[in-house]
């Protein structure tokens, strides 16, 4: 009997018009394009601004465009994995309604939270579902609205995240193609180093939290960027060594665009040449669980049928992670 792994089979994209500058920054605190590319590699990033449009705006384009470039019936997808930080709203599942607004009338919805590893995780969840036998089609969305929690006059966070929203296809396949290995990870004694205090349930909203700017990311960028480089690299190179995979094996590496040091840092430990490395930080900033999906649809010319992608991230909480996944198909 063969085994059926699973496979993405189509990618999807979608960032907001508006551009947010670092030299438009310059002018709204105290920082400078230099200081800025230097430390993260970013140039700008997209901000959606149109009034009464969240998440689930960006993350219903994003599957659109891939519906339309794969010529599926939405009616045929199974589920829909949604992968954000900043849903629409607490308790209605964004991915619910993301679902329904794109005709997949017959699949389960979700969410799925894990910061910025979120769309990762979702990987995992996707191909299990596959691989069970079960569904055929698992369509993963990662998109967040960071402008809608982010303090444009803290300029430790506003010079670092943007808006967006990429798609994926997940479905069987008989070649020994997609996933191929995942190392995922997390310790809680991140909790403290990048959050938002307010809004839950050990501090719902008050006058009080509003007023003390208590609903906007706080980061110890120091502390986060430190266990960035060492999470990233240990599970790369983790990932790499329990798949017997040489430098010369990696056909890519797709890590999460929070930081160009990080990604960077990541590639050192794994031994590959910069050409091997997908970066889009410079566009897009850190648009946490769309940045992966973001890479595949910005490089898809570049990614052949049987090539060896290792994916990496790190996110808030802490949570990390790698997987290995073989592409599955040529950009026709």
């Amino acid at each position: 009997m063969t085994t059926i792994t699973a496979a993405i089979t189509a990618v999807g994209a979608y960032v907001p018009e508006f551009v947010l500058s670092n030299q438009v920054l310059e002018t709204m605190v105290d920082t400078n394009d230099e200081w800025i590319t230097t430390r993260t590699g970013i140039k700008e990033r997209r901000l959606l601004k149109e009034k009464g449009k969240g998440t689930s705006y960006m993350a219903i384009k994003a599957a659109q465009d891939l519906i339309a470039k794969a010529n599926i019936n939405p009616a045929e997808i199974d589920l829909v994995i949604m992968a954000t930080t900043t849903p629409d709203m607490p308790v209605a599942s964004t991915g619910v309604y993301v679902a329904s607004q794109i005709g997949a009338v017959n699949a389960f919805a979700y969410d799925l939270q894990a910061a910025c590893s979120s769309f990762l995780y979702g990987m995992s969840n996707a191909a299990a579902y596959v691989q069970s036998g079960r569904y055929k089609k698992v369509l993963l969305i990662g998109a967040d609205k960071m402008s809608s929690i982010i303090d444009y006059t803290d300029r430790a966070t506003c010079i670092i995240f943007g808006d967006g929203a990429g798609a994926v296809l997940f479905e069987p396949n008989n070649e020994g193609l997609g996933l191929q290995d995942e190392f995922l990870r997390s310790d809680g004694i991140g909790r403290e180093y990048l959050k938002i205090d307010a809004g839950g349930s050990i501090l719902p909203p008050s006058i009080e939290t509003i007023e003390n700017r208590q609903h906007f990311v706080f980061q110890d960028g120091k502390t986060v960027f430190k266990y960035a480089v060492s999470g990233m690299a240990d599970v790369s190179e983790k990932i790499m060594e329990r798949n017997n995979l040489t430098k010369d094996d990696v056909n890519w590496l797709i890590a999460h665009q929070a930081n160009k040091r990080i990604i960077d840092a990541t590639a050192n430990r794994m031994g590959l040449d910069e050409d091997k490395v997908l970066v889009n930080i410079q566009k897009y900033g850190n648009t946490t669980s769309a940045t992966l999906p973001l890479l595949l649809s910005d490089f898809e010319d570049k990614l052949k049928k049987g090539d060896n992608l290792i994916f990496a991230a790190f996110g808030g909480g802490f949570t990390w992670g790698s997987i290995y996944l073989k592409w599955a198909y040529n950009k026709q």
